[in-house]
């Protein structure tokens, strides 16, 4: 339960769910993660099934839910390999076993895991799953059949929380860092993985520096990429251009404090990052590898195929950085009209689980 995609949007949820009526317990396949105090805090258990084999993780999963059978409903986001815990689960007497698709894509250049695992696993779990969920109509199409009857519960948020760190933090970055209130400061959240392509960010960092156009790029999160991206800022001269900032509990403000956010990514679900970025109110200049559903239609997000060179993206990324003025009622509006908002979606949860 780290500060990933899927699991920030399950934290959005739990905060907001009627925890009187409802318990959310957390099957982990990974260490401790960011959110286990809050989820201790809240009333959550965690159960961690550490183990390289799958085999036995579906034992072990199996072996959990026979042990527990308070458990009526299992909720799964582990894209494919929901298919071993929908079996797992089935086999140990859970009525009611939910696949819940995160992604638009799960590239492999493994032959195997491209023509045999993921077909496979797709078949289980359209054949023994008993409902379906996504986070947008392109996850849907990705995980599940034509012929599915597929939920879409929207990556949600907190729209007026967030609204407001967005007006309440414009300083926030200029407040933590001195002498940079004449910069264009860009941000860049997730996880530091191929499909994140931060390497295209990092080239456009280094055009920006041969144009002598004053910025800070903020990464934030950490992956297996880290040594590497540091490596590669180092020998291109980019230290102190380009800050990593780790892991924070603190992405709202910093995207508040930011100028643009940055996601060339290769493929995406839905990310729950650019639905808070919009509702902070934060410009979002993204690839076109990405769903156009992620566009909540308030004017921040601009799309730009990954084809274009360098020169172009950076000559995007100062446009789209012109300051217009807004209207943050009408925002808010929109971006709950389009069904993120986390308090409705909430209840549309507690109906789903009580039906």
């Amino acid at each position: 339960m780290n500060r990933g995609g899927a699991e920030t949007m399950i934290m959005n949820l739990y905060r907001k769910i009627n925890r009187v009526k409802f318990q959310f317990d957390f099957v982990v396949f990974g260490d401790k993660g960011d959110f286990d105090e809050e989820i201790f805090t809240l009333g959550g258990k965690i159960y961690y099934l550490k183990t390289n084999s799958t085999i036995k993780r579906m034992y072990l999963l199996w072996k959990l839910l026979r042990e527990n059978k308070e458990y009526q409903i299992i909720h799964c986001h582990t894209n494919f390999s929901n298919a071993f815990h929908i079996i797992s689960a089935m086999l140990s007497g859970v009525k009611m076993r939910v696949a819940h698709s995160h992604n638009t894509s799960d590239f492999s250049r493994n032959i195997v895991v491209s023509y045999f695992y993921q077909p496979i696993s797709k078949f289980i779990i359209n054949r023994f799953s008993t409902h379906f969920m996504a986070c947008g109509e392109a996850a849907s199409k990705f995980l599940f059949y034509k012929n599915k009857k597929v939920i879409v519960l929207p990556n949600s948020v907190d729209v007026n929380l967030l609204a407001d760190i967005g007006i309440s933090n414009k300083n926030y970055i200029n407040r933590l860092y001195e002498n940079i209130n004449d910069h264009i400061k860009i941000i860049q959240v997730g996880r530091h993985v191929p499909e994140k392509n931060y390497i295209h960010s990092i080239k456009i960092a280094q055009e920006l520096k041969k144009r002598n156009i004053k910025f800070k790029f903020f990464i934030v999160g950490r992956g297996e990429l880290d040594y590497n991206l540091k490596k590669i800022v180092k020998n291109l001269g980019l230290e102190k251009d380009i800050i990593f900032l780790g892991v924070r509990g603190d992405v709202p403000h910093l995207m508040a404090g930011s100028d643009i956010m940055l996601m060339p990514s290769l493929y995406e679900g839905f990310p729950v990052v650019l639905v808070e970025a919009q509702a902070i109110g934060l410009k979002c200049l993204i690839s076109t590898s990405i769903s156009k559903e992620v566009d909540l239609n308030v004017g921040l997000v601009k799309f730009l195929d990954l084809k274009e060179n360098i020169g172009k993206w950076t000559d995007e990324l100062i446009s789209s950085i012109i300051v217009q003025e807004e209207d943050i009622d009408l925002r808010v509006h929109k971006i709950k009209e389009e069904g993120f908002d986390i308090g409705s979606n909430a209840v549309f949860l507690e109906k789903f689980y009580l039906n």
